[in-house]
């Protein structure tokens, strides 16, 4: 005979693989009613989290997940503006340069126009106050010189009483004055 025949015949039967899951299943104390209400409860409680816990828990992360996406979209917008403002701002302040720039060139132009102006006044002002002069001067020396002839006028006439001894009348004044006012004007 065939040794492995001999051997099968020998040898216990193999259990088969349902006998062997119900043995464990006896050493560790299954029961299957008390497996599948286990199964049930477990069902409800998971649908429960669902429902009451695990969902609002999503829907709330996901809104603070868009608040953040929104905040940002903010960020970068109030970047982009702020950028832009700067860059506005430095334009606004170059344009200002410019223009406080230009006006102090015109101030330095209308000061130098104004001070040449000043100048000229001043200068204009000196030579009439020295062309007065000059006529105040001349009509001292006009009237000087007239008081000059008629004090010589006088002077000649006491010097004539006293060397001819006599009292000149009106006419004869007059024509020694006539006289001696052609003498000294030629």
């Amino acid at each position: 005979m065939n040794p492995l025949i001999i051997l099968a015949q020998t040898a216990p039967a193999a259990p088969s693989i349902a006998d062997s899951v119900r043995d464990i299943g006896q050493q560790f104390g299954f029961a299957w009613p008390l497996f599948l209400s286990n199964c049930i409860s477990f069902l409800i409680v998971c649908f429960l989290l669902q429902k009451f816990a695990y969902k609002p828990v999503v829907d709330m992360l996901e809104q603070r997940r868009e608040k953040i996406a929104q905040s940002l979209e903010n960020a970068d917008r109030i970047k982009a503006e702020l950028a832009d403002a700067q860059k506005k701002r430095d334009e606004i302040l170059t344009a200002a340069n410019a223009e406080a720039t230009r006006m102090i060139e015109e101030a330095r132009a209308s000061a130098a126009v104004i001070a040449e102006r000043k100048t000229q006044q001043a200068i204009a002002e000196a030579e009439q106050i020295v062309a007065k002069a000059h006529e105040a001067t001349r009509i001292e020396h006009d009237r000087m010189l007239t008081e000059l002839k008629r004090e010589v006028g006088h002077l000649v006439i006491e010097t004539t009483t006293k060397v001819t001894g006599k009292v000149l009348t009106a006419d004869d004044q007059r024509r020694i004055n006539e006289e001696t006012a052609s003498q000294i004007a030629a």
